[in-house]
């Protein structure tokens, strides 16, 4: 599955729950993950978006250790079970019920 349908459906799933899933690009750091989410209970995560099978690349990874440092859940998804597994966590940690 390709990386773009991945994404499709997770921003869509987490339009269901009222939460806004950003397109997170910053022009002065490289490696940052694709979305950063912000849900209804207030909280924030990064997710980083791969196609099937892929991981991320050692720059990607080493963001992402900084992120969890700064106290922020980063999730890897490359696919929509992995898509659907991320949406619960973040549901649980948000305290959201939809």
């Amino acid at each position: 599955m390709k990386e773009s349908e991945i994404e499709r459906f997770f921003v869509k799933e987490c339009k269901k729950k009222g939460w806004l899933a950003l397109k997170f690009v910053s022009p002065s750091m490289s490696g940052l993950p694709d979305r950063i989410v912000f849900t209804s209970g207030g909280q924030v995560s990064f997710v980083e978006l791969k196609a099937k099978g892929k991981q991320a690349r050692p720059l990607q990874t080493a963001v992402h250790r900084m992120l969890h440092r700064f106290g922020f859940c980063v999730y890897v998804i490359d696919s929509k079970t992995a898509a659907k597994e991320c949406l619960e966590i973040i549901s649980k940690k948000a305290g959201d019920t939809k």
